[in-house]
């Protein structure tokens, strides 16, 4: 009904049949992608059969990795390779990791801006080269900056039981089905999360200091054996594990909070679509699903993260040391488990300072980004999001994360039923909206199109799937 996940634009799946994926296109206006993914759920529910659209990020009631179906694309070289690629994500770090969601924001800035912005600066180097180099001064102060994203927006304090399997953990009993963290604002983001911890004991971190230092620390990843990954085997009776033994299968395997990212040409390898083509926008990674909008995210969000990117780009953003890194990992983690604690501190420049502090310092910090983004919009919109995220600062029961606990509490439930509550209450969003007619014919079209496209991939197929793996990793 939804058509093929491995040809559709805007629907796909990611690691589960059970975890689907919504895409829009690049807008400019932030009410005008909202709407793209709001009538994309509607077209979904118009066609799901008594299933629910999850309201959080983490799962639920997860009765062991059997349970969790594995995304299938069809029998060609490319549907095959990402189902066995997800396999060994299994093998490799377990498939309840895997079936965590959340939300990407993809953004970039207007070729109008980039040659603007050259002059300003005086640069002489090539556009592409100057607009790569500016991304990853994005991406660094992303990461630097990054801590305020889940104590802004984080809305996983809790898990359910089943996600933790009967392993040890230092969450504390919300109820009999319920862990918790007082001060969490993102186990997501947290060391139960996804991580690559592997890559961080063979000492593979990326490094985005620059396009070419990026692209090589990725190769390296994925063109170096893992001693562990050896012993779970590549083809094993007749039936693939994983696509190789290396520490990263392929580049999208590395989990990092942000990446920049270009469109891919066919089977192109990423890093390499970057060093042809450059940096054409960039994905910040870190966005729990907010459970109390039934889109997961809301306009307010969206408006401060467009202002927090102007912002990174115009702040000065050295180098990150391997020291600087560990900082950054250590305050993520920090905001992460403790974000809501009062005397939280974090390293900023060597220093421990106050977390709420340092928090307020960076929106005094916005103003102006957000101001230069008002001119000409009467309702200042990003404005209106920066003081928002102020009293968040100011006022920690304000934080999404502080506002799932609370909603518990005052049901007396566990995190299963608070999801499921707003999950039923989202679908009655939905049932009241009436679908546009030329967005529903057009994504019926699409379904139908998409399934065309991956029987005419699957029927022109001529080369064995051993040498389009050879083929794909030899780029």
């Amino acid at each position: 009904k939804l058509g093929s996940a491995l040809t559709h634009p805007y629907i796909t799946t990611d690691y589960s049949e059970a975890l689907l994926e919504f895409i829009t296109p690049p807008y400019k206006s932030v009410d005008d992608a909202l709407a793209f993914l709001c009538d994309t759920q509607k077209f979904v529910y118009n066609n799901l059969d008594d299933e629910l659209l999850w309201s959080a990020s983490m799962p639920c009631v997860v009765a062991g990795e059997t349970s969790i179906p594995l995304a299938n694309y069809g029998c060609s070289n490319s549907g095959q390779m990402k189902h066995i690629y997800r396999r060994g994500l299994g093998y490799r770090y377990g498939r309840v990791m895997q079936v965590i969601a959340g939300v990407h924001f993809n953004f970039s800035f207007a070729d109008e801006f980039w040659h603007a912005y050259q002059l300003i600066e005086e640069n002489k180097e090539s556009t592409q080269t100057f607009i790569s180099e500016s991304y990853f001064g994005v991406l660094r102060n992303l990461q630097r900056f990054g801590w305020v994203v889940p104590y802004l927006f984080g809305a996983s304090p809790a898990v359910c039981r089943s996600f933790l399997h009967g392993q040890e953990t230092t969450l504390q009993v919300f109820n009999e089905n319920t862990f918790y963290h007082p001060y969490a604002t993102s186990l997501r983001m947290g060391d139960i999360g996804y991580q690559n911890n592997k890559e961080n004991e063979m000492g593979v971190v990326a490094n985005y200091n620059s396009l070419n230092e990026y692209v090589n620390s990725l190769r390296y990843a994925t063109e170096t054996s893992c001693p562990e990954y050896e012993k779970i085997g590549v083809e094993v009776d007749g039936s693939f594990r994983q696509l190789n033994t290396n520490i990263l299968q392929i580049e999208n395997e590395y989990y990092s909070t942000v990446r920049p990212k270009q469109i891919l040409m066919g089977n192109e390898k990423p890093s390499l679509a970057l060093s042809r083509r450059g940096v054409k926008y960039v994905e910040l990674r870190s966005l729990d699903v907010n459970p109390f909008t039934p889109m997961g995210i809301d306009s307010e969000q969206l408006y401060f993260l467009r202002a927090f990117l102007m912002y990174c780009l115009l702040e000065k953003s050295p180098p990150i040391l391997r020291n600087e890194e560990k900082v950054i990992t250590s305050n993520e983690l920090s905001v992460a488990h403790q974000g809501r604690d009062p005397e939280l501190k974090i390293s900023i420049r060597g220093k421990s300072l106050n977390m709420r502090q340092q928090g307020l310092t960076l929106c005094d910090a916005m103003v102006a980004c957000c101001e230069v983004l008002d001119q000409g919009l009467e309702s200042k919109p990003h404005s209106m999001a920066l003081a928002a995220q102020r009293q968040k600062f100011n006022d920690p029961d304000k934080t999404p994360s502080a506002m799932v606990l609370a909603d518990m509490k005052q049901h007396n439930e566990g995190f299963f039923h608070f999801s499921k509550r707003w999950s039923e209450q989202h679908l009655g969003y939905f049932e009241k909206m009436t679908l546009p007619p030329s967005f529903n014919e057009q994504f019926q079209n699409l379904s139908i199109t998409s399934i065309q496209q991956q029987a005419a991939v699957e029927l022109k197929e001529t080369q064995s799937f051993d040498d389009f793996l050879s083929c794909y990793f030899a780029q």
